[in-house]
């Protein structure tokens, strides 16, 4: 297989996260979606690089040779013209040991394009303190990547096999309609996601 991690324009993005590509197709490539949607197809996997077929995740691939997978592109926050993965803010948030799940969103900002918002459970009761997680995150990552808002929730919306819902976690925060939930296991959690006026 031909894989390779670019930029927004195309080019390779050495040593930086950016989009996970295919430059050729392989063996076992799908070549159309079920019942023979092959417009939506081709848009949806080979329309951003011209005879590329993308992925639809983030990555990137170390001086060694590494490569790593930073998360869904299609969750890519855009903050002040910077794109970043979900991913890399939580991990960081995780990095506090009374932090014990998290996730990051990107919400509209008239000026921003997008702000982050997190939502954080932790240990038992034990309480986390959303200045001291921001200042870990301003530490690793740079202020301009340091949520606006961090929520400390008792639990986070999931599908059975224990995937985060972003979606509903960002429609119940907007106060907007939510689509089909039947896939969450614990519909519950978002009464638990504060909801801000927009």
């Amino acid at each position: 297989m031909d894989a390779d991690v670019v930029a927004a324009d195309g080019q390779p993005a050495e040593g930086a996260v950016g989009e996970l590509v295919v430059r050729n197709i392989w063996p076992g490539m799908t070549h159309s979606f079920w019942g023979g949607n092959d417009a939506l197809y081709l848009k949806t996997y080979w329309s951003d690089f011209p005879g590329v077929w993308r992925h639809g995740d983030l990555a990137q691939r170390d001086a060694d040779g590494w490569w790593f997978i930073r998360g869904r592109s299609d969750d890519t926050i855009k903050v002040a013209g910077r794109r970043v993965g979900p991913a890399e803010i939580e991990a960081v948030l995780l990095q506090n040991e009374n932090v014990i799940e998290a996730v990051v969103v990107g919400v509209p900002d008239a000026m921003r394009g997008q702000s982050i918002v997190a939502f954080v459970v932790g240990v038992g009761r034990q309480s986390v303190a959303p200045d001291i997680l921001k200042a870990e995150v301003r530490e690793r990552l740079g202020a301009s990547l340091v949520p606006s808002i961090i929520h400390i929730v008792e639990a986070l919306p999931k599908t059975r096999n224990g995937k985060v819902v972003r979606r509903a976690i960002v429609a119940r925060y907007l106060g907007q309609t939510m689509d089909d939930l039947s896939v969450l296991d614990n519909g519950e959690a978002l009464l638990g996601i504060p909801q801000v006026a927009t």
